[in-house]
């Protein structure tokens, strides 16, 4: 059966509505010895009809009709020969489950088909088949385990401007397409080395259950024929394959960088490869990109136009009462026994990253201590305080002032 045909009106759906059987599991049903019928008039594919049978009952998946050849009854003919197919496989009830308006209405009807009213049709998505599986491994993605989102400490003013911005839209997009939202098809989180951004993009793959695949630049193969640029359009391609999946590409300028003007600029073609990529990445539903960025400045202006990118989202350092919450974390019962408001003083510089290092270091000397001396001595605020010092700050002043300029100018959220 050819069900990609140009000329046959898709998957019995009316315009921009989903299908409620998608190709896919069309093509598999006739595979299996479904009945399906095509109409042919001489080398041209004008009509498709395809059904399942479970038993007693009967499914119409699909009936397809090239527009200049409906209104003909080719698609009553079509059903006619699918019923009686069903029929010698003991089928006595056949229902057909369409879309308002889709094609093949008109041929149902004609067949003595009728509509039951009354009837709420519900339907639960698991984004990850058993094909995708194996695809989903091939690509190094996993799914992530549940919660994620939830145990992001501090950080407040970014955790809720990408939970209305990104999350919401893409958890509830039946509520959003009745006020007119569209869910984002790709973001960029910018901000110091540290601040959680990959943390972020991981939470939100685990808060709407999708496959979360993280591509490195620089682990993408070079040795084929194209270089970088043939292994992101190869990847991209694989990657079209999943119904769902959130991508992440941290450090992004790596293949996104301002372009010199130059066509012997190598990292000139990677970029063109990358920009080309991203509009038929956001063709498609229930997909997400989300790109990572410690330097949106030397990002190409071409990447960032709002075409590409819908929101352009800040992730900055942690404030007093974000630190707060991080050290409480990775504390854990020790947090009730020191001076948290010591240590949140002195740790004024530090991201999320830095504070897990230093309550790991803390806890490590004080853990070392008692194997050595078995005194009883429990972790104690200066034990954290002496890891604080000997932890080198991921931020400088000069970080901050270049990420409060790049909030001014680049923040589209």
């Amino acid at each position: 059966m050819r069900h990609s045909s140009p000329h046959l009106g898709g998957t019995s759906q009316a315009d921009g509505a989903p299908a409620v059987f998608p190709v896919s599991e069309v093509v598999t049903a006739a595979r299996s010895g479904g009945p399906a019928m095509v109409a042919v008039v001489g080398d041209e594919l004008v009509g498709v009809a395809v059904a399942q049978a479970y038993g007693e009952r009967g499914w119409i998946t699909v009936v397809a009709l090239a527009a200049t050849w409906r209104n003909r009854g080719i698609g009553s003919s079509l059903i006619a020969e699918l019923e009686r197919r069903l029929r010698s496989q003991g089928v006595r009830r056949i229902g057909a489950l369409l879309t308002p308006g889709a094609t093949g209405t008109a041929a149902l009807e004609n067949s003595g088909y009728r509509s039951r009213d009354g009837l709420v049709f519900y339907e639960k998505v698991e984004h990850l088949g058993a094909s995708d599986a194996g695809l989903l491994a091939e690509l190094g993605g996993r799914m992530l385990p549940g919660g994620l989102w939830d145990s992001l400490a501090g950080m407040e003013r970014e955790k809720e401007a990408i939970e209305r911005r990104i999350v919401l839209p893409l958890a509830q997009p039946v509520l959003a397409e009745q006020y007119g939202v569209r869910p984002p098809k790709a973001v960029i989180l910018f901000g110091p080395p540290g601040t959680g951004k990959t943390s972020f993009a991981q939470a939100v793959a685990s808060r709407l259950q999708w496959p979360f695949v993280e591509l490195f630049p620089s682990r993408l193969a070079s040795s084929r024929e194209g270089g970088l640029a043939a292994s992101l359009r190869e990847a991209f391609t694989d990657l079209a394959e999943l119904e769902t999946v959130v991508l992440f590409i941290d450090e992004v300028e790596e293949i996104a960088s301002v372009r010199s003007g130059t066509a012997v600029d190598p990292s000139h073609g990677v970029t063109n490869e990358l920009l080309k990529l991203i509009p038929g990445f956001r063709d498609h539903d229930d997909r997400l990109l989300i790109c990572a960025t410690n330097s949106v400045r030397s990002l190409d202006p071409a990447f960032l136009r709002p075409g590409r990118f819908d929101y352009v989202i800040p992730v900055g350092p942690p404030d007093p009462q974000a630190r707060t919450a991080v050290w409480r974390r990775y504390l854990g019962p020790a947090a009730i026994q020191v001076d948290l408001h010591r240590l949140v003083e002195a740790s004024a510089m530090f991201t999320p990253a830095d504070i897990e290092f230093a309550a790991r270091k803390g806890a490590q000397s004080a853990f070392e201590r008692e194997v050595a001396q078995g005194k009883g001595i429990p972790v104690s605020t200066e034990d954290y305080l002496q890891a604080i010092a000997q932890t080198r700050p991921t931020l400088t002043d000069q970080a901050l002032k270049d990420f409060a300029e790049d909030t001014e100018e680049y923040v589209r959220m």
